[in-house]
């Protein structure tokens, strides 16, 4: 099990937790008081003004020397007809071959330079899970720990910030 002394409380924390966006930044961004009348949010995606659609899924990011990898939960945005497509297979437990589907990154992760807009495809996976969201491959430090993975050091450094704060 992965754990790391915290520079920043000086406790030992174990396991990889995940952290995720609980909606996106397009729903966050409507003022709370127009929310009820313009947007339907539900825990595996948001609908805007009946013009916006948005899944939920993960970035996975493997960890140097451990199994499990470290989670981004994130929203993207979806063309009508991928999220029309995207609602008919959430029910199927078998649904990997549907998509992959373009979208846009609706989640501001503040580690890392902006991520609102970065390029990404929503592949569904089997078995109910949320699906994988892969990054445009590019410079952006998001994208590249993607790709390659991260070091134990990188991942106790994500976490210290998370826990603690920049």
């Amino acid at each position: 099990m992965f754990s790391y002394k915290c520079t920043a409380c000086g406790g030992i924390h174990e396991g990889i937790p995940s952290y995720a966006a609980l909606a996106p930044l397009s729903y966050e961004q409507i003022p709370e008081s127009e929310r009820a009348a313009r947007t339907v949010l539900g825990s595996d995606d948001c609908v805007i003004d009946d013009t916006r659609y948005f899944v939920r899924g993960c970035i996975d990011i493997a960890v140097e020397g451990d199994a499990e990898p470290f989670i981004w939960g994130v929203w993207v945005s979806l063309s009508e007809a991928s999220f029309m497509e995207w609602g008919h297979s959430f029910d199927l437990e078998k649904r990997s071959h549907i998509g992959p589907f373009f979208g846009w990154l609706d989640t501001e992760l503040t580690l890392y330079p902006a991520t609102v807009n970065l390029k990404a495809r929503v592949r569904l996976r089997d078995g109910f899970a949320r699906p994988s969201i892969e990054l445009e491959q590019n410079g952006h430090p998001l994208a590249i720990e993607q790709r390659d993975g991260i070091s134990r050091a990188r991942l106790a450094e994500i976490l210290t910030l998370m826990r603690h704060g920049q």
